[in-house]
């Protein structure tokens, strides 16, 4: 699968607002047939920053995502609430999903 990390500084005065703006993005992409998950979170320490956390399942569906009409008009409209351009970090990795952290394993049955 395709494993992507990306971070988004968002100008302050639409940080509050950076769900709702990339709403419709974020929902036409999890609807592709490839996308395995497409997850933004906010930084604890840093409120202007976001970070965005997707999965494809292999080449031919991260590129599918980046020639996609969502995509384009993302290129297009996103970039006006930045900051700065997002970084990413793009790799290829085995498998389909997530790994359990076995060094915290959670066995509620001991409860």
């Amino acid at each position: 699968m395709i494993f992507i990390t990306a971070k988004f500084r968002v100008l302050p005065e639409h940080a509050d607002q950076w769900p709702q703006i990339t709403r419709e993005f974020t929902q036409a992409t999890r609807a592709e047939p490839g996308c395995l998950w497409f997850d933004w979170s906010r930084s604890v320490e840093e409120p202007t920053e976001y970070v965005l956390v997707e999965a494809f399942r292999d080449d031919a569906a991260g590129a599918a995502h980046v020639q996609s009409a969502h995509f384009k008009t993302a290129q297009q409209t996103l970039p006006a609430y930045l900051q700065e351009t997002p970084r990413i970090i793009n790799v290829t990795v085995p498998g389909d999903g997530w790994s359990e952290l076995g060094e915290m394993a959670v066995d509620r049955a001991a409860d």
